[in-house]
């Protein structure tokens, strides 16, 4: 870039900036420069028309003047004296212009009409509003009249034809005071405005210094991405996991690359299945478990996703969290197989006990040792069922064995076995079932279904209570509801009651015997004949049971 061309594009830089961003100096030059311009151009034209005029003491009075109140302009230190001390700047811009028009109004004539420029001065600088639009009228009117009052050519006409030029002046300085008053006020309100986003945006940048503060922090995975799938945030530990998935040849894998397994741990997890994926077409879903990497350093993950939507509720985008539950899982395996060998263990003495009983039970004992022995049977019988089901619920399947039943009867023969205990508890129970309704389902297996939420509706109304067993046909399907009105459950409970060995808090709180597995083997028969279970429970007001068979 050539000097001339580097120094004009300075100079166009230097006026794109507004004009209250400059220093005082250069708004005050800035301010006298349209004056000092114009009378370069007035003394030209004088000098190329009118040569005698710049013999004349006061044009060139005029002349010296403006050339000694622009470099006032330059060297006088304005920012360390009073902040309106440069409007004297335009009020000797009054008497220069009076001398000039003096001194050369023979030759050129309208040297008056330069007055505008300082009356747009004062009238624009938004100081002394009634003092400018004062000054806008009477110096005009002196620069006019005080000649006429010196030569003494004073009368109403020579005073009357002159007025024009002060009131076109006072009328230039009355649209300059409002316009820049006007402007004045948008720059207040610009300022405020401005001040409040500056405010808006030193919180936003705190908020997200602490968004990332505790993103960083939390030893939980999170990925935002948007609704094409690109990644917008990924915190430290997520940044972790995606190293862990990559595999070692591969420096960049895309999602499809990434080693993504089922519950099985070798199995890969379907591009479509993967938890990124389905969040970015819309998912939402919690505890989705994957795991992620290969060998020794494969880690058991679970992920949750919700969907972020826009202004207009559409879909923006998803946040997805991973939670490393490698620990957890490892310590439900190992509870599994400790379950599992303690169930073993207990099925050979009890396999014994039974065995001997049945020798005793053959020999034809007494009375008074038969009531015994056939409660040793019982019980022991009842034990390694459970011993079976738990062998069976350990190994992900429990056999059940579908055959033509007469559910009703089921459900009433429940019923009167659980009366002597309902009557000790003072608890109304009560069956609503019809006449028969046959299904094909393993018999036992669901009467093992309805003793355990029978029992469970009894044990948990301690203080008495309703507890009403109820059965019809809905769609197909054989459905039984187990009501009662005893302590309830809360809706954290709820979630859980399912689970092997869970048991509420407020049982806790009791001395209501109960391991926490009826209800896990339950749900593992209803769900083994391709049925459904689920409970409705208000905590205080009582809890139903629904399990649903197929007829």
């Amino acid at each position: 870039m050539t000097e001339p061309v580097a120094w004009a594009t300075g100079r166009l830089r230097f006026f794109r900036r507004p004009f209250h961003e400059y220093r005082l100096t250069d708004r005050v030059v800035l301010s006298q420069a349209p004056l000092f311009i114009t009378t370069l151009l007035t003394a030209f034209l004088m000098w190329a028309f009118f040569p005698g005029t710049m013999d004349n003491p006061l044009f060139v009075a005029f002349l010296v003047s403006q050339l000694a109140i622009m470099a006032l302009c330059f060297l006088v230190p304005w920012d360390r004296l009073p902040y309106t001390s440069f409007l004297v700047i335009p009020l000797l811009d009054f008497v220069s212009i009076a001398v000039g028009r003096e001194g050369g109004q023979e030759s050129l004539t309208g040297i008056s009409l330069l007055s505008v420029f300082p009356v747009i001065w004062l009238c624009a600088s938004g100081y002394y509003p009634r003092f400018a639009l004062w000054l806008s009228f009477l110096a005009p009117l002196a620069i006019i009249w005080v000649p006429l009052f010196i030569h003494g050519d004073v009368s109403g006409p020579s005073l009357a034809k002159s007025l024009l030029l002060p009131v076109m002046m006072l009328g230039i300085g009355v649209s300059v005071s409002v316009l820049t008053l006007s402007m004045m006020r948008q720059q207040r309100t610009l300022e405020e405005k401005d001040e409040q986003l500056q405010a808006s945006l030193r919180s936003t940048k705190q908020q997200e210094a602490l968004l990332n503060s505790v993103l960083e922090t939390v030893n939980i995975g999170v990925l935002a991405v948007d609704a094409d799938g690109h990644d917008i945030l990924m915190n430290r530990k997520q940044r972790a996991n995606h190293e862990l998935a990559s595999p070692k040849t591969i420096e960049d894998p895309n999602e499809s690359q990434l080693l993504v397994f089922a519950a099985d741990r070798t199995t890969l997890v379907p591009v479509a299945e993967r938890p990124v994926r389905r969040a970015v077409l819309g998912e939402t879903f919690t505890d989705y478990l994957v795991w992620l990497g290969a060998g020794k350093e494969q880690r058991a993950i679970t992920t949750s996703a919700r969907a972020m939507k826009d202004a207009d509720g559409q879909f923006a985008g998803s946040v997805i969290v991973f939670s490393d539950v490698t620990d957890l899982v490892n310590a439900l395996a190992a509870k599994d197989e400790f379950v599992s060998s303690v169930s073993h263990e207990f099925r050979t003495p009890l396999t014994s006990i039974l065995g001997y009983v049945e020798i005793l039970l053959e020999d034809e004992p007494r009375d008074d040792q038969l009531e015994p022995l056939t409660i040793i049977r019982r019980n022991s019988e009842r034990l390694l069922t459970l011993v079976s089901d738990l062998l069976a619920t350990r190994n992900g399947q429990l056999i059940v064995t579908p055959h033509a039943v007469d559910v009703a009867d089921l459900v009433r023969a429940s019923v009167s076995a659980a009366m002597p205990k309902a009557d000790a508890a003072r608890v109304v129970l009560k069956a609503d079932a019809p006449g028969r309704l046959d299904a094909h389902v393993d018999g036992p297996r669901i009467s093992q279904v309805l003793d355990n939420l029978v029992s469970n509706a009894i044990k948990y109304s301690p203080d008495g209570g309703n507890v009403v067993v109820s059965l019809e046909q809905e769609d197909g399907q054989v459905a039984c509801r187990v009501s009662d009105t005893g302590m309830g459950m809360s809706s954290e409970d709820q979630a859980e009651v399912f689970s092997k060995f869970f048991r509420t808090s407020s049982v806790r709180r009791t001395a209501i015997p109960g391991v926490g597995l009826g209800l896990s083997i339950s749900k593992a028969i209803v769900e083994a004949h391709g049925g459904t279970i689920h409970v409705e429970s208000r905590l205080g007001e009582g809890t139903t049971f629904i399990f649903r068979v197929p007829v």
